[in-house]
């Protein structure tokens, strides 16, 4: 059953491959500097590298914009985003994998009343009009500083295009690593919060988590995507949008490769905070809205007058259709799988203001006064309890987002067991581990609480507040956070 469920997301990573490989490597081919089964088995080996070493990131993201909780659920959302990307490839429209699963997130949260990240939401979007434009540029200064280059260095034409080739080849194999880390969120991401697999070890030397484990099969279906069908979609992305030369098409990739890069990487964004300097949020960004970018910028460069404006159009027709038609099928095949074959597409959560909630929230200084009357009441639907929220008190947007967060009951136990073969010491310090181990044998019905019960035990797990400190800190702290929930939670 558990294949059966991940094969929609194989699928799904199918359809990316044959979709987004064009975005790697199109220009490449459709300007005959590469062969396409070059180009393929290249992709093909590093777009599985980018997605187990560098996934990680853009995964989170997309799960705050909907935490599909159930198997089948993740299912039908991977399903119906792959269908909504395959009748465009059949279409030969290179559209968005990131459009097509946000779409048939946001199906699955009005089917479900569960809450929507909206947070998350305006981070994606604003990627999504901001990956286009950071393409066209970076392409614009990537093939002027290579002309001011070719300007001064002379080169024999037969030289000049060996050089060609073999830039192609590393930026190709750079823009496919970048795809794997940022677009491997698309494909399995919505299958992360569920998955089934345990740590594995291969002879000592390579440790798998569960994670990573989704994010190699979801690698191996985007490498025979574009190994069956990406070539369907070369001819859009080569040549039809804009003729290009091989340097164009060279800038064309490496632009890719840079926005993909930007918005994936979590050492990059470390770094940038790390020195004060401002970072794009980790997002799974559009690979096709970005070489259409970058294919633009080259033809403005030139003076626009090659531009296909009628193919262009075609084109961001299809990234409006493809989110709605993803919602759309996800919200109908839900029902359907719900209703008709009695498959559970979502796992209740309940929301109860029992009296450490209160306490919590009286502590942090927001007004529960009008909260009194549902003390110790459960709700068991986000929506339900957040229409209750707006309908009954006056409490502001944020403040309504942390009563539910503080309210929302989750089980955990600390069980020295799972300490014992499970916990990766590697993950936390030695005060943090000795820390946990104080508290095995507690339970807790919130995260807060076991989060409070770590501080309170451990000066470790406590986050920096001093203005002088970079975030760098904090937000490994909060990724140890919720590892250790992760690793307890019943």
């Amino acid at each position: 059953m558990i294949l059966i469920f991940l094969s929609s997301g194989l699928f799904l990573g199918w359809s990316l491959g044959a979709n987004d490989g064009a975005n790697v490597f199109g220009t490449a081919v459709g300007s005959r500097m590469l062969r396409f089964k070059t180009a393929a088995a290249i992709a093909g080996l590093f777009v599985i590298a980018g997605a187990v070493i560098s996934g990680r990131g853009a995964t989170e993201t997309l799960a705050g914009l909907g935490a599909v909780n159930a198997i089948a659920g993740s299912f039908m959302v991977a399903l119906a985003a792959a269908l909504a990307i395959f009748w465009m490839v059949r279409l030969r429209i290179p559209v968005s994998t990131s459009q097509a699963i946000v779409g048939s997130i946001l199906g699955w949260n009005y089917f479900t009343g569960f809450p929507t990240g909206y947070s998350e939401l305006i981070k994606i979007v604003l990627a999504w009009v901001a990956s286009p434009v950071l393409a066209a540029l970076a392409a614009i200064i990537i093939l002027s500083a290579m002309r001011l280059l070719m300007g001064n260095v002379k080169l024999h034409l037969l030289r000049q295009d060996i050089y060609t080739r073999v830039a192609l080849i590393i930026v190709c194999a750079l823009g496919a690593y970048s795809l794997g880390a940022n677009n491997i969120a698309n494909v399995m991401g919505v299958f992360v919060p569920v998955y089934p697999f345990e740590k594995i070890s291969i002879y000592g030397l390579i440790e798998l988590s569960g994670a990573q484990q989704l994010f190699l099969l979801g690698g191996i279906a985007i490498a025979i995507g574009i190994f069956t069908y990406s070539h369907k979609v070369i001819k859009t992305i080569g040549s039809s949008i804009y003729t290009l030369s091989p340097e164009s098409a060279l800038a064309v990739v490496l632009a890719n490769t840079v926005v993909l890069f930007l918005f994936a990487s979590e050492g990059f964004k470390h770094w940038l905070t790390g020195n004060g300097l401002p970072s794009l949020p980790l997002v799974p960004v559009s690979s096709t809205q970005a070489i259409v970018g970058g294919v633009i910028g080259i033809g403005i460069l030139k003076g626009a007058r090659g531009i296909r404006y009628r193919v262009l159009g075609e084109i961001a027709a299809g990234w409006i259709i493809t989110p709605v038609m993803a919602g759309v099928i996800s919200f109908t095949a839900l029902f359907f799988l719900q209703n008709v074959f009695s498959l559970e597409v979502s796992r209740e959560i309940t929301f109860e203001l029992s009296e450490p909630v209160l306490a919590k929230l009286e502590q942090e200084k927001i007004d529960n006064d009008q909260l009194q009357i549902l003390a110790g009441r459960n709700f068991r639907n986000p929506a339900r309890f957040g229409i209750w929220l707006r309908n009954n008190t006056d409490l502001t947007a944020p403040q309504r987002a942390r009563v539910q967060e503080l309210a929302r009951v989750e089980h955990f136990f600390i069980d020295f067991s799972v300490i014992a073969a499970k916990m990766n010491h590697r993950l936390l310090s030695r005060d943090q581990l000795d820390t946990v181990i104080q508290l095995a044998g507690k339970r807790f019905d919130h995260r807060w609480q076991l989060f409070d019960a770590l501080e309170a035990a451990g000066s470790s797990w406590r986050p920096r507040r001093d203005p002088g400190d970079d975030g760098e800190f904090n937000e490994r702290l909060a990724a140890q956070k919720e590892y250790v929930a992760g690793l307890f939670k019943l």
